[in-house]
């Protein structure tokens, strides 16, 4: 019995149908690591990032890390009090970026363990943190719910 072209046409878009969703759920599969708002630097050191990889990168800039160099070329360390990763930035930073604030950086980690960010996001307000970077400093024992972050306490706390 012959199929009408009704039927025809039915069977090709169930077709396309089904090889589209195989090739999302093959695509997410794949990402499924990648699929991140951000890597601690603790994640980056345990995973070991692969020289070229674009990550994100977000924790608390180190105290005591950040080295103007020339023009507008900035360095510092991203820390989650656990590990620490060293950042190189050529660009302008935002007006809230200063040491012991939350940021998140973008950009390659190279071969030498020198993280080059292309992006540098700092946080908006005095209350704000990233809800990653806040999870992960939670889960490092750094920050409990209802308490100051560590960094943000001032002399008269």
């Amino acid at each position: 019995m012959a199929m009408t072209r009704k039927q025809r046409r039915l069977t090709m878009i169930g077709a396309a149908g089904a090889v589209l969703a195989l090739a999302v759920g093959l695509v997410l599969f794949a990402l499924t690591d990648q699929i991140v708002f951000f890597n601690s630097p603790t994640d980056l050191v345990e995973k070991g990032a692969l020289s070229g990889q674009r990550v994100r990168l977000g924790g608390l800039v180190k105290e005591g890390s950040v080295v103007r160099g020339d023009g507008t070329e900035v360095s510092f360390a991203v820390t989650d009090t656990n590990a620490d990763v060293k950042v190189l930035y050529v660009g302008i930073l935002p007006d809230l970026f200063r040491e012991g604030q939350g940021v998140v950086a973008e950009g390659v980690m190279g071969g030498d363990g020198l993280f080059r960010a292309d992006t540098v996001l700092a946080k908006h307000d005095e209350n704000y943190m990233p809800k990653e970077v806040a999870d992960a400093l939670k889960q490092q024992g750094v920050w409990r719910e209802g308490e100051e972050l560590p960094s943000t306490k001032t002399k008269e706390n």
